[in-house]
């Protein structure tokens, strides 16, 4: 039998199995992932975001997330707007990777963004992630937005670059 790969928009059941996945492999410390999960059901139930998930042979093994509206509480600006998407979230179970499955979500997500209007993306990365930084440069984001910070919900503070393409 030949795997099957297909990406979609996520359901709210698909991110409510999704997010008990991530809360369990998190499961030494998931406070922050727990209150990112009601987040992202909110996020996602007030239309200000569209997860999209890759599926092998019916299983999540890959996720991403465009914010279509801005969070009112978040500074959003260069980021998102009515042709501005920013992605997120980008995920794969640890089985999963390096075989290209994110690739071809990663492509479905572009396509589909496109295809509803939008001009430009743009993604946020830690400055001392050299290999996501790279990743990011690979897939066209090189055009420099600002750097910010970004609190979890723990506390933590992390620095952050954001970078934008066109599309």
């Amino acid at each position: 039998m030949e795997d099957t790969f297909i990406c979609r928009i996520a359901t709210l059941d698909d991110m409510e199995h999704k997010w008990e996945y991530e809360i369990a492999r998190h499961a030494d410390d998931p406070g922050n992932w727990i209150v990112w999960k009601e987040g992202a059901l909110a996020n996602r139930r007030e239309g200000r975001t569209l997860p999209y998930y890759g599926l092998l042979n019916g299983e999540i093994i890959c996720e991403a997330t465009a914010f279509i509206k801005p969070d009112p509480d978040e500074d959003s600006e260069g980021l998102i707007d009515e042709t501005t998407a920013y992605l997120c979230a980008f995920r794969t179970n640890p089985p999963y990777r390096g075989k290209g499955y994110f690739s071809k979500l990663f492509g479905y997500m572009i396509e589909d963004l496109r295809t509803r209007g939008y001009e430009r993306v743009t993604v946020g990365v830690e400055p001392e992630e050299v290999v996501n930084k790279q990743i990011y440069a690979h897939y066209g984001f090189a055009e420099f937005v600002k750097t910010d910070t970004e609190t979890y919900p723990d506390g933590t503070v992390i620095n952050v670059e954001y970078y934008a393409k066109k599309l």
